[in-house]
């Protein structure tokens, strides 16, 4: 394709080589007025700038009309080609079937040149399009058409032998004579022929036309698998082809990308180079205004001139360097577009010749002279296999007897199992019988008793509950009368003190009253009289008092809980006769103030042995009801107790004021108040005792509840005696009645594993009953599949046979065939070898010589800017070239535009940041240089300094 597209044009020399026909156009311009040479290069510059870029827009015009009509030859030549496979499958389609059909109706038939010449035909069909003239084109299509005709011909004269055959055939049944023939020698008029020999003969030619259609569809079946697995292979190939072609397809999609970014760049410059001329056109007319003001303002002005003059031949440089890169770009870009084109061709050639294989080439292939070897393997397997099947009849009919006798031992010994199953069943249900008996007599026993238990069960827990509460009340009285024993036995110490410490103070009031005269002395005889008369009966009471506690001593030896309830009224006891017994040899050694102190001592003992017995009190009050008639008894008590405090309390008083009045010693008041006292003590002593006596009322009613309190705690004893003998009989009951359950239990569960047992054996014979029928259709079956195995097994014979016969002559054609096969593919891969290695070496020459040209133009463009620099007379204008070029290094090759910021890792080719990002992301990810691929790890910041 590359030969239509016109030659390129982007020489420098272009604007100077252009028609006469063009050079007319130049005359209506006029450049005006011209101060200077520059002014005049510059105005013409400008002119030729235009024009260069009226013709750069007429050939882009004619390049996209150019472009559009090869679009179209391209889609003119695809249909094209699509309409002749078409027409060329189904054409060899057509010279396959009249070869089926010709070999079906007669083997003979169809001659082994033509079906070369055929192969030929519809192998390199295709391919030889693309070479032939048009004379070698209608010759070979001829040829084509001819070996259809005569294939054609042949199938019709097949038909004909065929109808004539069946006609002779209908003559000998009717017994007419055939007619004589028009144009056919095959068939002579003789006498009737016979019917025998007619059947028989057609008979013959049927069995020989039934064995040309058994090896036809053999052999089709053969041919049918090699072509799928030559098809799954060119379809792999074709796969492959299809992926390099999409290869393709990317790169002229890159390339065109490529060039599309190089006319973006061209129009770039050309707006470059037009803000160029505009300032060109600014700069002339500021030189023409500055003029004819003055001459240096002139000279500066040339000066501007030559730079803008220098830089715009630079532009100029650029433009055609890029306009010569472009073309080169270009004419690869066609090559490869052409390679491309070829690439496709040579696939659908491929395609073709896939579809359409010739049967030699399967014939000739290593895997169908595999497959005959395989064949001959599997025809000795099938004789094995023969042998096999007489041995699996044999023990067959060996296992039919044999499970035959297994089935009757199997159905006797179902029937003794049947026997001895009912036996159990009914030995199990007699059991059952029984023991449901005896379960309805102990569930009726257990009912009973549980129905009495619940009776007694409320009287029971009564019984319970106040035996546990008589049992607490019984331990806290047992505590509290051990508390009141001790409270006594220390209320009794301190009544010995009060009383030691009276004696004393009798004693020191006789002292102290001693002097005075006789009637007074009588009358303190008469006062002592007094005090020794009331001493008798407290001494007496005391005496009783302590028979009283000896007596409830004895008591509570003798009952169980009556001892510890007298110990408050022996410790009073002991406590009066504490403060009866005199205390003179005590109080002889210590002071008055020692006795107050002491006695104070005391006080404070005895005021806490009260509040400790009204703790009790209260207590007591708290009991339940069947304690009221104790709890009455105890606030006696306490309101007793609570009076002999007060009589302490006044006896206290009497004592502080005795100490008071022994101080003043001679006062008679003194000793008439003494009087007083001890009148006052005596009738202390006379409360004491009254109080006594109601304590022994009080332990005697104590005596009388404690032994109502055995007695109940008797009726308790039995009565959980009782209690326990009625539980003792439940858990008889209930362990009874567990072991009854649990035999019915297991009973029960043998009951079911017997059935379930049963049920098993029942399964197992219908089980054995369907694997007899089974085990019977399968044998019939078998003798069926037998028969029709041994049918096929002896018309495979007949075919393996034939192909016998056919696979020597073939091995021997083969033989001959493969000599000059091996020859010439030897000869073929050493010319392929040899075409590949020249034209990869070709391809690399050009490639290398196109750089290096492209090289050489630029090194020949930097030598003449060399030159310039040279005959430059100004170092700055060299300096300022220096700058511009070095500038040009660090720009991006990309975008012409940015600083090189970024590096490639892959090949270490320097751009901008912008440039690669833009291309990773538009999924453009090589090299603009070398067209390596990279990602996104590939490329990092570059920073220069």
């Amino acid at each position: 394709m590359a030969s239509k597209r016109p030659a390129p044009q982007d020489s420098p020399g272009v604007s100077s080589s252009a028609p006469s026909t063009k050079k007319v156009h130049f005359e209506p311009f006029r450049i005006g007025q011209v101060s200077t040479l520059e002014e005049m290069d510059m105005k013409t510059l400008q002119f030729q700038n235009r024009k260069l870029a009226q013709r750069l827009d007429q050939r882009i015009r004619q390049e996209s009309e150019l472009r559009a009509r090869v679009e179209q030859l391209e889609k003119r030549q695809t249909s094209d080609e699509g309409v002749l496979t078409v027409v060329n499958r189904y054409w060899n389609q057509l010279n396959e079937d009249l070869r089926v059909l010709l070999q079906r109706f007669d083997s003979e038939a169809w001659d082994e040149s033509e079906q070369r010449n055929e192969a030929e035909a519809t192998t390199s069909f295709l391919g030889m399009l693309l070479h032939w003239d048009r004379e070698e084109l209608d010759e070979k299509l001829a040829q084509r058409v001819q070996v259809s005709t005569r294939a054609v011909a042949k199938l019709l004269q097949a038909f004909d032998r065929l109808v004539q055959r069946n006609h002779k055939v209908m003559l000998a049944l009717q017994g007419e004579e055939p007619p004589g023939p028009d144009g056919e020698p095959a068939m002579d008029s003789g006498p009737v022929p016979d019917l025998n020999e007619a059947v028989r003969q057609a008979n013959i030619e049927l069995q020989t036309e039934n064995k040309n259609l058994h090896a036809l569809v053999t052999s089709l079946h053969e041919k049918n698998h090699k072509l799928s697995l030559k098809f799954s292979e060119h379809q792999d190939q074709v796969d492959s082809m299809q992926t390099k072609n999409d290869e393709l397809r990317n790169r002229v999609e890159e390339l065109e990308y490529e060039l599309s970014k190089v006319r973006a760049r061209e129009e770039k410059l050309d707006c470059h180079l037009a803000d160029c001329l505009q300032r060109i056109k600014s700069f002339q007319v500021d030189g023409c205004d500055t003029v004819p003001t003055a001459g240096s303002s002139g000279g500066s002005g040339g000066g501007g001139g030559g730079v803008s003059n220098l830089r715009l031949e630079d532009l100029q440089s650029q433009l055609e360097e890029q306009r010569e890169l472009a073309s080169a770009r270009l004419l690869e870009l066609e090559q490869l577009q052409h390679d491309h084109k070829e690439a496709l061709k040579t696939v659908e050639r491929l395609r073709l010749e896939l579809r359409s294989l010739p049967e030699s080439l399967v014939v000739s292939t290593a895997e169908y002279k595999c497959l005959q070897s395989q064949f001959s393997v599997l025809y000795n397997e099938s004789m094995q296999l023969r042998t096999q099947l007489d041995e699996c009849r044999a023990s067959m009919t060996n296992s039919k007897s044999h499970h035959m006798r297994q089935i009757e031992q199997m159905e006797s010994d179902e029937l003794a199992a049947q026997k001895k199953l009912r036996s159990d069943v009914i030995r199990l249900e007699d059991n059952i019988a029984q023991i449901r008996r005896e379960y309805e007599n102990l569930r009726i026993e257990f009912e009973s008793s549980s129905v009495s238990s619940e009776q007694a069960q409320p009287i029971n827990r009564e019984m319970r509950h106040i035996i546990t509460s008589l049992q607490s009340h019984n331990r806290q009285l047992k505590s509290e009368v051990s508390r009141n024993k001790r409270k006594l036995r220390e209320a009794q110490s301190e009544t010995q003190k009060l009383r030691q410490m009276l004696e004393m103070s009798n004693v020191a009031v006789t002292s102290a009253s001693a002097p005075p005269s006789a009637p007074s002395s009588s009358g303190e005889g008469g006062s002592t009289r007094s005090d020794d008369a009331p001493m008798t009966p407290m001494s007496s009471g005391a005496s009783t008092s302590t028979v009283g506690s000896g007596g409830s001593a004895g008591g509570s030896g003798a009952g169980g809980g009556r001892s510890g309830e007298d110990t408050p009224v022996s410790r009073h006891e002991e406590d009066c006769r504490a403060e009866e017994e005199p205390i003179p040899e005590r109080e002889k050694g210590k002071s008055d103030a020692d006795i107050i102190r002491d006695l104070k001592a005391q006080l404070k003992k005895s005021q806490e042995a009260q509040r400790e017995l009204k703790l009790l009190l209260d207590m007591y009050k708290g009991a339940p009801k069947e304690q009221r008639d104790k709890v009455q008894l105890m606030a006696a008590e306490k309101k007793a107790r609570a009076e002999a405090e007060e009589h302490r309390q006044q006896l206290k008083k009497l004592v502080e004021h005795e100490r008071k009045e022994r101080r003043k010693l001679a006062d008679e008041d003194a000793m008439k108040k003494i009087r007083a006292l001890e009148e006052t003590v005596n009738n202390l002593h006379k409360s004491l005792a009254a109080q006594k006596q109601e304590e022994e009322a009080l332990l005697s009613e104590m005596e009388v509840t404690g032994q109502a309190f055995e007695d109940m705690q008797e009726q308790n004893l039995r009565l959980l005696q009782q209690l326990r003998e009625k539980d003792d009989a439940n858990f008889k009951l209930m362990s009874e009645r567990i072991k009854s359950t649990q035999v019915h239990k297991l009973l029960q569960d043998e009951k079911v594993a017997l059935m379930e047992q049963a049920a098993r054996l029942q399964d197992q014979v219908e089980a054995q009953n369907q694997v007899v029928r089974k085990l019977e259709e399968k044998e019939r079956l078998l003798q069926n599949s037998l028969s029709t195995v041994e049918k096929e097994l002896s018309l495979r014979q007949q075919a393996a046979e034939v192909h016998r016969r056919k696979a020597v002559e073939s091995a021997q054609s083969a033989a001959d065939l493969k000599l000059h096969l091996e020859k010439y593919l030897a000869q073929l891969r050493d010319a392929q070898s040899i075409v590949t290695d020249r034209t990869a070496v070709l391809s690399q020459e050009t490639f290398k010589t196109k750089r290096l040209q492209e090289e050489i133009l630029s090194l020949r463009r930097k030598v003449e800017r060399a030159k310039k620099f040279e005959l430059a007379t100004n170092t700055d204008e060299v300096l300022m070239e220096e700058i511009k070029e070095y500038k040009e290094q660090l720009t991006c090759p990309s975008c012409k535009v940015k600083r090189k910021d970024a590096v490639l890792i892959k090949c270490f080719h320097v751009f901008c940041y912008d440039c690669l990002k833009t291309r990773y992301e538009t999924r453009q990810r090589k090299c603009p240089k070398c067209n390596a691929p990279f990602g996104t790890n590939d490329y990092h910041r570059l920073y220069l300094t």
